[in-house]
């Protein structure tokens, strides 16, 4: 469970600490990478809550749905279309319902919590 968090921290560092531009012909590529790695992290946060995290399944989740997104876009640009726009509505679909997902549970947990200690 620790290692989306783990990531995400050492990502935040390393942008902080560096002073590195990406050039304008890569934003498209960036923007839907760092999309397609937000909903593998939000995923599996939402599949740890379930307790159905797998980390096999996360490592290579995160990986393929970048590579997944950046060929997408790739291919979009050599063929003169917007293709990024599909894996934009993808992950954004995916990320806000894993987002709900996760505030419902731990809405429901925060809840049966304060129960059982109301019963006691």
């Amino acid at each position: 469970m620790w290692l989306p968090f783990i990531g995400l921290i050492i990502g935040i560092i390393l942008g902080l600490l560096t002073e590195i531009r990406i050039p304008e012909e890569y934003s498209n590529y960036l923007s839907i990478a760092v999309l397609a790695a937000f909903d593998t992290l939000f995923g599996g946060i939402r599949a740890y809550l379930q307790n159905i995290y797998d980390e096999k399944v996360f490592v290579s989740g995160f990986f393929f749905n970048i590579m997944l997104a950046a060929s997408l876009a790739f291919l979009g640009v050599h063929l003169g279309v917007d293709l990024y726009l599909a894996a934009v509505f993808a992950f954004g679909v995916r990320l806000f319902q894993n987002i709900a997902v996760i505030r419902r549970l731990i809405l429901t947990k925060w809840s049966t919590n304060k129960e059982k200690v109301e019963k006691n």
